[in-house]
């Protein structure tokens, strides 16, 4: 388990050095910096230990101050020098790394439009935007904190060891075995926090999907007084996570006390030691001062290291989850389709599609075949979980049909690309969706070049131009938490984009599930002349809907049951008789109408 962990943590190291290839040669210009810089740090000692001994050497007679003044100079600029390329390393990674970061949301943002809608069905929208914000920051801060960090204490650590040995081999051993203790202790470390740092990161998205899951749906939440129970479940993720977490933290903050300790406990070996050569003339007092500084060069990387690799250790968690989402299946590329239909006539065919999610051996369609005719009304019924939002789904190609074909004036959609067929219709759905921005803005929705009248016409159609012209800043005023719109009221806005758009097919997914029967009425008048002209397909559950449909296609059993208009369903007392029958009961009303358009049955 633990070694599939390390495999899993290096493979993901080894992708995000891949993704910032491009950024190699500046990272090593960087790096290189930041070596330099310690290697001067590292002369520093040496030369503070020659000042030491001819201070010491001159007290008896006379100290010669131009030569300390000259050491001091070198002193000076070689502690100057090291800083500034220290700071020069410190700007390039933190460049680097935001520019990395940068390019990883845009790269997921894009990636987001490149999956089919089944990866969203299996994946909560915390998850996902926990992946763009929480393991992206992750990966940066790691990045910022731990290669330069890491390269840096690597050549403090050698390069104080072979100055150590250079000086003096017994006071270098002395000080080699103090420290043993403490890198053994930190291996051991690193190893046990591993594991939490990938927990804590798969919590974070889990605690984001479920603070987001149930801020969309508070008012369900309030309604069935469900508040507990979900602070139960939130409590439950966060116990999870703050134990990870502070497992994570816990074990990585012991570094730093342990490396304390071992380099306090250094420096004692150090003088010890240093004192009983220095007495037997081995040594003078300026390789003890030398060495105390060599001491602590060599324990402090230690630690940094350490810290660097817990670093490293948080980035590969997060790159795991990252590149997990990049390298998620895409649907196919289409840049090779010529094929394209501009101006549609409407007529749609359905001709023995069959349909099952991916992973799953359920068939929800099976086998079915209908057409509907250009500017016909068609409805689409059926008991819940029959397959009626799938057949639209599989009409806009948001998922993809096992068999069969399914064909718009006599192209099938697989040779059309998905934008082009998306062109062709405009939507109207059950659950409303408007983003923060103007009014303006939401009805044009990516439309080019549409003049206010044609807005105002559209407004005044589903009676919504007299709301509008009431806001403080009218059409321009923003659709914001401040701006409380009714649920009929955003259907309006929906049906007005509809409109605005003015696709020549359509799909309306319960369009006047939200109104009351005043603002239903208008917008059933609204949707008479948004459908003209327009082949229509509509999930239908009311009957004030059914009644109006050219064309009503029964679903049941997850095939076509029943084709026909209302009067001849009804008449043929089969699944839709029953279903109306069901619906009329409710309304406590036994009397089944009959009337409402009638057209011949293709």
């Amino acid at each position: 388990m633990n070694r599939n962990k390390s495999k899993n943590s290096e493979k993901s190291l080894s992708k995000l050095i891949t993704y910032c290839k491009k950024y190699i040669p500046v990272i090593i210009i960087a790096l290189t910096s930041a070596v330099i810089g310690t290697i001067l740090t590292i002369i520093g000692p040496d030369k503070l230990s020659e000042m030491t001994d001819i201070i010491t050497a001159g007290i008896m007679t006379s100290i010669d101050l131009d030569k300390i003044a000259s050491i001091g100079l070198t002193l000076v600029a070689i502690y100057v020098i090291s800083a500034i390329l220290t700071f020069a390393q410190g700007y390039i990674m933190a460049t680097i790394t935001q520019k990395v970061s940068k390019n990883l949301r845009s790269d997921i943002s894009k990636k987001i439009n490149k999956l089919p809608m089944s990866y969203y069905n299996n994946n909560t929208t915390g998850d996902l935007l926990s992946r763009v914000t929480n393991d992206v920051d992750t990966i940066g801060q790691a990045l910022n904190q731990s290669v330069g960090t890491l390269i840096s204490a690597i050549c403090l650590f050698f390069g104080s060891l072979i100055m150590m040995l250079k000086t003096n081999v017994i006071m270098t051993v002395t000080a080699v075995l103090a420290t043993i203790l403490g890198f053994v202790l930190m291996m051991i470390i690193m190893k046990s926090s591993q594991k939490y740092f990938m927990r804590q990161q798969e919590y974070l998205g889990k605690i984001n999907g479920h603070i987001e899951e149930v801020y969309s749906g508070h008012t369900i939440v309030k309604a069935y007084n469900a508040e507990e129970q979900m602070d139960n479940k939130f409590r439950a993720l966060n116990s999870t996570l703050k134990n990870s977490t502070f497992k994570a933290q816990f074990l990585s903050g012991l570094m730093m006390p342990i490396m304390t300790f071992i380099g306090n406990l250094g420096y004692v070996a150090v003088c010890v030691v240093g004192a009983a050569l220095a007495m037997n003339g081995n040594i003078s007092f300026g390789v003890i001062v030398a060495f105390i500084m060599y001491v602590r060069y060599f324990t402090q990387p230690l630690a940094q290291m350490a810290q660097g690799v817990q670093n490293l250790q948080s980035a590969a968690a997060a790159s795991h989850r990252v590149f997990e989402f990049l390298e998620a299946k895409e649907m196919e590329d289409e840049s090779h389709k010529t094929k394209s239909l501009e101006n549609a006539k409407g007529k749609v065919e359905f001709k023995n599609v069959k349909f099952g999610y991916e992973g799953s051996d359920r068939i929800i369609i099976n086998d079915f075949s209908a057409i509907a005719k250009p500017g016909q009304k068609v409805a689409i019924v059926g008991p819940t979980g029959a397959g009626k939002s799938t057949l639209v789904n599989l009409l806009m190609r948001f998922n993809e049909i096992n068999s069969g074909e399914i064909l718009i004036d006599d192209i099938p959609t697989s040779d059309l690309t998905r934008e082009n067929i998306h062109d062709l219709f405009c939507m109207v759905l059950q659950d409303t969706w408007l983003f923060e921005g103007t009014i303006r803005e939401n009805l044009v929705y990516n439309k080019e070049g549409v003049s206010d009248e044609v807005i105002k016409e559209a407004c005044k159609a589903v009676g919504l131009d007299h709301f509008i012209e009431t806001l403080h800043d009218g059409y321009n005023t923003i659709l914001n938490d401040k701006v409380n719109l009714s649920a009929g009221q955003k259907q309006q806005l929906t049906i007005a984009r509809a409109m605005i758009k003015d696709a020549p097919m359509l799909i309306l997914d319960e369009a006047t599930a939200s109104l009351d029967t005043e603002s239903e009425f208008m917008i059933q008048q609204a949707l008479e002349r948004l459908t003209k002209g327009r082949t229509t397909f509509a999930i239908a559950h009311r009957l004030s809907t059914l009644k109006h449909a050219d064309r009503l296609v029964v679903i049941d059993g997850h095939r076509v049951a029943e084709v026909g208009s209302h009067e001849e369903l009804i008449a043929k007392r089969g699944i839709y008789y029953r279903l109306v029958k069901a619906q009329l009961a409710m309304q406590g009303d036994e009397n089944l109408p009959l009337g409402g358009k009638c057209e011949a049955v293709i």
